[in-house]
């Protein structure tokens, strides 16, 4: 039986708001690549991923794409959207497979309505989510592919809790909005400094500290901002759940 308490946000929900959202909880198994919502569709359920990653993209006119926010195991998906137009921002993709509960958004928005402890708290979420996408798009604008790429990974050692992320070349030339070879040189280059290892269609984390040292400063001001509104991300080992503010 699926734990939804896997996920932060609804472990750090108070029994009370816990009892009223569990009812309508479902857990489901998300697949790599697999597409939660295109742009411009109608949200209509929400996602809190317990070991996957989901990425919100951007699609240009000639098919690029540019990643603008990632969701993991501290958060949700496609509800900050609900409180407005209900209306996806982007095409909202599975980058690392795993389990999520997912509920109605209806049923949420009763809740967030009602329960103001809970209101609280996502407010807080959906702050370090604003912030992440505003620190994310000024990296993709002034920070060098290798350094993005080591701040992609981190920030995925981070979501998922496990050295060996499935991910291949191409997937992870999309999100960095470049070409399959320059990935493949960027990969190469950390796999002979040791901070990583490859194996057909997997990237393993081999060094964490290394990573750290290599990566853009906005890793690090990302996961400054989640830990100052109480959202802390132990090293590789997922985000805890929020403190109290």
């Amino acid at each position: 039986m699926i734990n939804h308490r896997e996920n932060w946000l609804l472990s750090a929900l108070e029994p009370d708001d816990f009892a009223l959202v569990e009812p309508h909880l479902e857990g489901v198994e998300l697949a790599s690549g697999q597409v939660l919502y295109e742009t411009g569709a109608t949200i209509d359920r929400a996602y809190f991923p317990h070991d996957a990653m989901v990425s919100l993209v951007t699609i240009m006119k000639d098919g690029g794409t540019v990643e603008m926010a990632v969701f993991g195991r501290e958060g949700v998906v496609g509800f900050a959207s609900a409180l407005t137009t209900r209306v996806a921002l982007g095409r909202y993709l599975v980058q690392l497979p795993g389990a999520a509960s997912r509920a109605p958004i209806e049923k949420l928005v009763e809740v967030f309505d009602s329960r103001p402890s809970l209101r609280f708290l996502f407010f807080r979420y959906i702050e370090g989510l604003l912030a992440q996408t505003f620190q994310i798009t000024a990296c993709n604008a002034v920070h060098g592919v290798e350094a993005r790429c080591c701040r992609w990974l981190l920030t995925a050692h981070d979501r998922v809790a496990r050295d060996e992320l499935p991910l291949t070349h191409e997937f992870l030339a999309e999100m960095l909005g470049v070409q399959r070879p320059t990935v493949s040189i960027i990969l190469r280059t950390l796999q002979t400094a040791g901070l990583i290892t490859q194996r057909r269609g997997i990237i393993v984390i081999a060094d964490r500290e290394g990573l750290e040292e290599a990566a853009c400063e906005c890793y690090g001001n990302i996961r400054e901002r989640f830990s100052e509104l109480g959202f802390h991300f132990p090293k590789g080992g997922g985000p805890g759940p929020p403190t109290t503010a």
